[in-house]
């Protein structure tokens, strides 16, 4: 009733619209799956799984999960031109949970990611001082165990386990005012509240009339921090003890490849990295036209992300080896990861430099502008999904506007609780527990399977031939068949099988209820699989049989078009011969 109202109030829905041009797509798709993780993950777990070794489990998950699941979701938004939700429904409508679990994760993610860029903010407005707060130990903010890497005489006493570096104070003390445990919340840290405002309001700008306006903010920010990436390279290698960090990042170390935590990261890695699983790929592609090249397209940027993440290995590693040389200390006592790398052992390093304030300048934009597209277009995912699924009322004028005010709003609100002295530790829960790469696995599990043995290899050959007139490599029907699955099926058991209770800062174990409420978390994006299907089988008439054959063909409403499904089983008559 109601949407019948407002249909007849606001006239004719506005039409969904496509990317002005491809290099849109382009740019769009690489700031996304090129992102902080490619920075501050990849290079960290290559040096701590066996360096050069580690390229072994990666590529293998690159060939068998990464770039057939990258052409899959691709290929289906092309096709459907759907959101990550409704996309099922021209698919296989049994397996439409798989799209509420990835808008989930999605959400979860918007919430966590978009902090850790308020951060930079932060420490992008602090990088203009005259001098580096987290440089020195003469602010209010330390104690008596700071420790001064720029002095001489401190540098001598950095054996005592006791000192903690200026770094480590800054952002513990300063930025977090970090309380001594997730039942100490406190109050709201000012200065991040002020940062994540504005991170809020950049995002809703940057998407707030669709792929009309997202498609114009890519050029600046898919393109400038590569543009950071290459002279903060060329620093880093010139710097001395530069090539002792590249050779500790790359050296093979054989054996650990005997581990199967290697392969569990690997694997995490290339599924966060390659932003597969969640339906973003799936949104992005369902702008294009039906006849873009997304074959093609697929190929280099799978090239383009991995490579970003081999090159952001340099310029990490070459100046934690000029920042071990200067301190006299092993590399592997300064390596970090995540928040550690980004706010703890960098910004300690760039203190280290000559014009430190440049250099720190640029590093922060660099992760600023790296993080920027991709909160904004995972919001962006998350917008079209919700307004393809009601495209009568929502795609009226100023409805998305006002429904993207109200979706970063609520967002805001609900995180305030992780940018208090507390929030930390709850920021780590949401990462670790509802963000987690074993959920995205297993959602990755049932895609393959739903697309792979219900929809059909060979009618989704044909639909590919028929959009980029080139037929797909016969490998990628062994993987979207076999490898796909089967590999996605065995690291989720296994990354099960090596779970490990979260911990913060290696001394801090959490209370049983929070425990409880990180595998709700988890479990929230999971169960959304096998609920709705059950939902969907219990709602339905007729046998069981007749159920279960009718939800794995599309809903009449999004069934090909007569022509459409001539022409799709030709094209799947002609690929079969």
């Amino acid at each position: 009733m109601l949407e019948n109202i407002l249909t007849a109030k606001d006239g004719v829905p506005e039409e969904r619209g496509h990317w002005a041009s491809k290099v849109e797509f382009l740019l769009a798709v690489a700031g996304n799956v090129v992102g902080l993780g490619n920075v501050w993950r990849f290079p960290y777990l290559c040096y701590k799984n066996g360096g050069g070794a580690f390229l072994v489990p990666y590529l293998v998950f690159v060939a068998t999960c990464g770039v057939p699941l990258f052409l899959l979701e691709t290929a289906m938004g092309q096709f459907t031109q759907e959101g990550g939700v409704t996309c099922w429904r021209k698919i296989c409508p049994l397996a439409e949970g798989i799209g509420y679990g990835g808008q989930l994760i999605l959400l979860y993610s918007c919430m966590t990611y978009i902090i850790i860029l308020a951060w930079a903010l932060l420490y992008l407005i602090f990088s203009f001082s005259s001098q580096l707060p987290w440089a020195s130990c003469q602010n209010y903010w330390n104690t008596a165990d700071c420790l001064d890497f720029t002095t001489e005489k401190n540098i001598s006493q950095s054996n005592d386990t006791f000192f903690s570096s200026a770094a480590t104070e800054f952002w513990e003390r300063r930025v977090l005012s970090i309380s001594g445990g997730i039942e100490q919340i406190g109050g709201i840290r000012v200065e991040i509240l002020l940062c994540l405002i504005a991170m809020w309001i950049t995002c809703y700008f940057c998407i707030w009339k669709g792929v009309k306006s997202t498609g114009k903010v890519v050029y600046v920010t898919a393109t400038f921090p590569y543009v950071m990436l290459l002279v903060l390279l060329i620093r880093g290698l010139t710097l001395p003890g530069a090539m002792e960090g590249v050779v500790f990042y790359l050296l093979p170390e054989v054996s650990r490849l005997l581990d199967p935590q290697v392969w569990i990261e690997a694997g995490s890695q290339i599924f966060f990295s390659f932003s597969i699983g969640v339906g973003s790929l799936t949104v992005l592609g369902s702008y294009n036209k039906h006849n873009n090249n997304c074959y093609r397209d697929c190929m280099w940027l799978c090239l383009l992300n991995s490579s970003t993440s081999v090159v952001a290995g340099f310029v990490v590693f070459s100046v934690l080896g000029f920042m071990a040389k200067e301190q006299g200390v092993p590399i592997s006592e300064v390596a970090e990861s995540g928040p550690g790398l980004a706010f703890i052992a960098y910004p300690q390093a760039l203190a280290l430099m000559p014009l430190p304030q440049l250099w720190a300048v640029c590093f922060f934009i660099m992760l600023l502008l790296l993080g920027l597209d991709t909160q904004f277009v995972a919001m962006e995912v998350i917008m079209t999904s919700v307004i393809d699924m009601f495209p009568s009322v929502m795609r009226r004028a100023g409805r998305r506007e006002l429904f993207l005010l109200l979706f970063c709003l609520t967002c805001f609100i609900l995180q305030l609780v992780m940018i208090t002295e507390g929030g930390m530790y709850i920021f780590q829960i949401f990462e670790y527990y509802a963000c987690n790469g074993t959920c995205i696995l297993f959602l990755c599990v049932f895609e393959a399977l739903a697309v792979g043995w219900v929809f059909g290899t060979e009618k989704l050959f044909a639909i590919i031939k028929d959009m980029t007139g080139s037929r797909p490599n016969f490998y990628f029907k062994i993987c979207w068949l076999y490898l796909t699955p089967g590999v996605s099926l065995v690291s989720f058991i296994a990354s099960l099988v090596e779970y490990q209770p979260l911990t913060f800062n290696r001394w801090y174990v959490y209370p049983s209820w929070a425990y409880v409420l990180g595998w709700v978390l988890a479990l929230s994006s999971i169960l959304l699989v096998p609920g709705w299907a059950m939902y969907k089988m219990s709602t339905q008439s007729g046998t069981m049989t007749q159920r279960l054959r009718r939800l794995c063909r599309p809903t009449p409403e999004y069934s090909l078009t007569p022509k459409q499904d001539a022409e799709m089983n030709h094209a799947e008559e002609c690929l079969s011969k």
